[in-house]
């Protein structure tokens, strides 16, 4: 694996690639896939996370392979990812995921789904905890539900910025929507091996849309 800094070349708004790259809010998700797509049948074998606020972009990735540039547009900055790790060490970390529940074969945004459940209660809208709240409650029961089989303990969470997209792609009717949620904190590894698997397939769904990388440095 191998773990990526991408940033844009100084010079890369002076290509006439750059202003076709960056048409619209999808191109910047088409303009990652293209660093790892050698072939139109590629699988994603990548994860990625888009620094904000960041102008140009700054995106971190974890990949199978090096990514490569044919656009001439990044600078791309790549080293082995191989973290030794062990029980009992305290990593803080960074995360951007869609935060769904799935049930009855479907998908349910967390938030959404928290708020669904007050309304259903009958407790007045004005009685509700603040939107923050509700956010950092129905986060943290997310976040926890994946700690036990990505062999951690959370020590300490914050969950925010909580974000609805929404993408139009090419073709008539083409369009995707998502939820994200920025995760911050600092966590306990407790089984070093199916944590490492953890990190390398990334965290919920949406992760052709820079959700599930998490982004980790030694704390002690």
């Amino acid at each position: 694996m191998f773990f990526s800094r991408i940033t844009l070349r100084a010079d890369a708004s002076n290509a006439a690639k750059f202003w076709s790259a960056f048409r619209s809010t999808y191109s910047l998700h088409q303009a990652v896939w293209n660093l790892f797509g050698d072939h139109a049948d590629r699988r994603r074998d990548f994860l990625y996370h888009v620094k904000e606020p960041a102008a140009p972009p700054t995106i971190y990735a974890l990949s199978a392979r090096r990514p490569v540039d044919a656009s001439g547009l990044w600078q791309l900055e790549s080293k082995k990812f191989d973290p030794a790790l062990h029980p009992g060490m305290e990593l803080g970390f960074l995360l951007r995921a869609n935060p769904v529940r799935t049930r009855d074969g479907k998908r349910h945004d967390v938030v959404m789904e928290e708020k669904q459940r007050l309304k259903a209660q009958g407790i007045p809208r004005d009685k509700w905890p603040l939107e923050a709240e509700i956010i950092q409650e129905a986060g943290v029961r997310w976040m926890e539900s994946r700690a036990e089989k990505g062999g951690f303990r959370i020590r300490s969470v914050r969950a925010d910025g909580y974000r609805q997209h929404h993408f139009a792609k090419s073709g008539p009717g083409h369009s995707v929507s998502i939820s994200t949620l920025d995760f911050t904190g600092v966590l306990e590894v407790m089984d070093p091996s199916r944590f490492q698997d953890a990190l390398r397939g990334g965290f919920g769904p949406a992760k052709g849309f820079g959700c599930g990388l998490m982004l980790i440095r030694k704390v002690k």
